[in-house]
Parts: C-alpha cells; sequence; structure tokens
C-alpha cells in the first residue's frame, strides 16, 4: 500500500507541475526547462544568454534568483495545492557566465499548516555551485491540477 500511496504522489506532483507550465510564461520566456518534478522537489534548467548578462560580463543575479525561484514555485506546489511566496533569500556563491548551464533543484524541508520551507541550489554544468536560496511560502487553498487530489 505504500508504494501505490508514493506512486500516487509521484503523479500528482507531476499533474500539478504539468498544469502550472502551462500558465508560466516568465519561467517559458526566460528559456527554462522543467526536468523533474515530484512530491516536495523540482529542477529546472535556464541557459545564460546574452541579454542575462551584467555589466561585468557574468550572469546578472536576478536571472538565478528567478531561476531558483521558478524551482522553489514547483517543488512547494507539487501537493496540488495553490502556494506562493511570501519571503525569500539568495546567496551568490559564485558567477555564472554566458553559454552556462545552469540547473536550480530545490527541496521542501518543512511543511507544517500552510507553511512551508524549502531550500534551492542552482550550480553551473560543471556541477559548481552558483547560488543557495531559500523560500518560506504560503498555501492559498484550491486544486492546481482539479481531477487531482491535494495532498
Amino acid at each position: 500500500m505504500k508504494e501505490a500511496h508514493a506512486i500516487n504522489e509521484a503523479a500528482i506532483a507531476r499533474a500539478a507541475s504539468e498544469a502550472m507550465w502551462v500558465d508560466d510564461q516568465a519561467s517559458r520566456a526566460l528559456g527554462m526547462t522543467l526536468v523533474e518534478t515530484g512530491p516536495g522537489s523540482a529542477t529546472l534548467t535556464m541557459a545564460v544568454t546574452e541579454v542575462m548578462t551584467n555589466g561585468h560580463g557574468m550572469c546578472h543575479g536576478g536571472y538565478i534568483f528567478t531561476l531558483a525561484d521558478s524551482a522553489f514555485a514547483f517543488a512547494c506546489n507539487s501537493h496540488n495545492t495553490r502556494t506562493v511566496a511570501h519571503h525569500c533569500a539568495v546567496t551568490f556563491v559564485a558567477s555564472a557566465k554566458l553559454g552556462d548551464l545552469l540547473t536550480a533543484t530545490a527541496r521542501e524541508i518543512s511543511r507544517t499548516g500552510r507553511s512551508g520551507i524549502c531550500d534551492a541550489t542552482v550550480t553551473d554544468q560543471a556541477g559548481g555551485v552558483i547560488a543557495i536560496f531559500r523560500g518560506h511560502s504560503r498555501t492559498l487553498g484550491g486544486a492546481i491540477a482539479p481531477d487531482h487530489p491535494a495532498l
């Protein structure tokens, strides 16, 4: 029975992510790819393009933050309940450059009542850490994928 529950959670996470992705204009416009989602987790990638570089020739931190924030959004919405950020912080560890393929992997750390905490790590194609992000979330209620139950 435990295995069936895990499969159901994975299917619900997938359905919620697919429903969100359809309306996520921002992530798609920046060329992000939704690689994987699961209960309380998500992985997205984004290639650093010329328009994302700042006056120092490196990726502007706002784009790195946005990638981490998108991974955070998919992770905390994977339970099929509309959830939003209410506080986020990022620490930039290293710079990213034009042409880098960045990967943001988000994992839910805590979920109690309507509040959650999720950590995301942004890495480059060599696996080097670019940024560490922590997001605090708040559920609003309502299903993202109405044909599936909320977890």
